[in-house]
């Protein structure tokens, strides 16, 4: 009889599928392994918090752990997973040493959620008032730490074509050990199309994101100063809603009511307001990764107005739920213009149901994902020999970060 295999993830934090899109990002994880028959378990050193989402609902473990603690090296031997999750390079910083030492044939994967390094990098850029450049990157603190993250991991997860591109070209990383695997969604049928609101049914604009994300907050900013002045100008009695876990006090201070500029806060159901909202916003100059709240606006039926940065990786060749630029006055024009021309609009939202179901669709992943896990842990030493820089990393950080750890174990006693 097969012995069930058992998946441990070590998670930043506690999912918050409601926060964020990693949040969902972790659920769609948990999911694709729970149809493969793993047992798993998720553990992390984060707090609990409000909004996080019940694991044992999902049948899943929930363990809290310790930073710089060797109570996690008894608690992993003990578990002695198949495979290990890092959720983002951090994780496995913290705790990737310990598990090659206690569990060294679990094999070892890295959900890079976003490249880390790539957001750190444009955001510098922008502020520093310059175009971001790939060499760029090389000057990068974190870089250097996530890519060393990912070489020592056996398989990095990737939700961007663009950032497995990068880490080919720009570093030079084998492909061996990169996999593509973007976010999971339910495809949309005709009869779920019937049952979205129709274009009279809704009214004014909408910009969602977690507040606790640079990037979320500087758009923010870039819509209350620059661009809803000028839509609000062409559209006056337009309102945009502003939506978003974590929003601080300078957050809430952009609050204008006579200027149609509403900050909300957290939307208790983020699905039903992008769904009664005509347009969505998203002017973001700097960040990586796909953007959760553009597939959610596609989910929707909501077209969506954005930049470059922020449509990167996410449509191949096909046309956008809406329009892409980085110019202000064509943004304006095209918010306004979808706001306006129901043709226009109705054209945009097939677009985005055609990207999500062309794209995003979970059953064009799930087999694929499942062989290459398989193939891996049959192949593991192999594998691991092909990636020679992984194990010379592993060798010299693991002992590194194994002394700095227990010197810290140490001084907390």
């Amino acid at each position: 009889m097969n012995q069930v295999q058992k998946l441990l993830i070590i998670g930043f934090v506690w999912p918050e599928p409601n926060s964020s899109a990693a949040g969902g990002r972790m659920m769609q994880l948990i999911s694709l392994f729970k149809a493969q028959g793993f047992s798993i378990s998720f553990a992390s050193p984060a707090q609990d918090s409000d909004f996080m989402v019940d694991l044992q609902e999902y049948e899943v473990e929930k363990e809290s752990i310790q930073l710089n603690n060797s109570s996690f090296d008894v608690f992993v031997k003990e578990l002695n997973p198949d495979v290990v999750l890092f959720d983002r390079f951090m994780m496995e910083e913290q705790f990737g040493w310990r598990v090659a030492e206690n569990c060294p044939d679990a094999l070892r994967l890295l959900d890079t959620e976003d490249l880390h390094c790539l957001r750190l990098a444009r955001q510098k850029a922008f502020k520093e008032n310059h175009s971001f450049i790939a060499t760029d990157l090389f000057v990068e603190e974190v870089a250097k730490r996530e890519i060393a993250s990912i070489l020592r991991c056996d398989l990095s997860l990737m939700i961007s074509e663009f950032e497995m591109e990068l880490l080919e070209s720009t570093f030079k990383i084998d492909i061996s050990i990169l996999y593509y695997l973007p976010f999971l969604l339910k495809p949309i049928d005709a009869a779920e199309i019937q049952e979205l609101p129709v274009f009279e049914e809704r009214r004014d604009f909408v910009f969602i994101g977690n507040f606790l994300h640079e990037p979320n907050w500087n758009a923010v900013q870039y819509l209350k100063e620059t661009i809803w002045p000028l839509i609000k100008k062409l559209l006056p009695e337009a309102v945009l809603n502003v939506y978003g876990a974590y929003p601080s006090q300078k957050v809430l201070q952009l609050h204008n009511k006579k200027e149609g500029f509403l900050i909300l806060g957290r939307a208790i159901d983020a699905k039903e307001v992008v769904q009664e909202a005509r347009v969505v916003l998203a002017p973001l100059r700097f960040g990586a990764g796909i953007k959760g709240k553009l597939l959610e606006a596609m989910q929707c039926g909501t077209p969506s107005v954005t930049t470059t940065i922020g449509s990167e990786a996410m449509h191949g060749d096909l046309p956008w739920n809406g329009f892409i630029t980085d110019d202000v006055a064509d943004f304006v024009d095209a918010a306004v213009q979808l706001y306006q021309d129901k043709a226009i609009w109705h054209k945009a939202q097939k677009n985005g149901l055609k990207i999500i179901n062309q794209r995003y669709s979970k059953g064009l992943f799930e087999s694929s994902f499942r062989i290459k896990i398989e193939f891996l842990r049959s192949n593991l030493p192999q594998h691991r020999l092909n990636n020679f820089m992984g194990s010379m990393l592993q060798h010299h950080t693991l002992k590194s970060t194994k002394y700095m750890s227990r010197w810290i174990e140490e001084k907390n006693k």
